[in-house]
């Protein structure tokens, strides 16, 4: 009897120390793979800030016109340099394993990626309204 009851005690005890191991996964996307995606969005559309850059100024001149074409693409450069400058303070804080592995966070760096994802999202808006307004302004030729 007293076999059983061991037993019984080593299956219960093995089976709740198991249950605590197992990791729970996350339903849907982490916060970490959410800020890279806004990033995979925008990166491929620095190409076509390059190409509109390079419209706007040869239309550039001391016009009233040209200055519209001159400020448009001031914006598309400063989006641009907001990408680079946000992918290199991103990279400084991240490391690799954070980034593709989804290696578990300090609590600094959780503080951080909530500043990276609201500083991403904004990133996005400068990028996709920078392009399009140039492409608006292109367009009313």
């Amino acid at each position: 009897m007293r076999k059983i009851v061991s037993i019984i005690i080593c299956t219960i005890l093995f089976a709740g120390i198991s249950c605590k191991q197992e990791k729970k996964t996350p339903e849907g996307p982490t916060q970490m793979q959410q800020v890279m995606a806004i990033h995979d969005e925008v990166m491929p559309k620095m190409g076509t800030l390059g190409k509109l850059v390079g419209e706007l100024k040869a239309k550039v001149d001391t016009t009233e016109a040209g200055q519209k074409y001159e400020k448009a693409m001031k914006d598309l450069q400063e989006a641009n340099m907001a990408m680079m400058d946000w992918m290199k303070g991103f990279g400084d804080r991240f490391d690799s394993d954070e980034i593709l592995n989804g290696k578990e966070l300090t609590e600094q760096k959780q503080l951080w990626l909530n500043e990276e994802e609201e500083k991403v999202e904004a990133l996005k808006e400068q990028i996709n309204g920078s392009i399009e307004r140039a492409q608006a302004l292109l367009a009313q030729e």
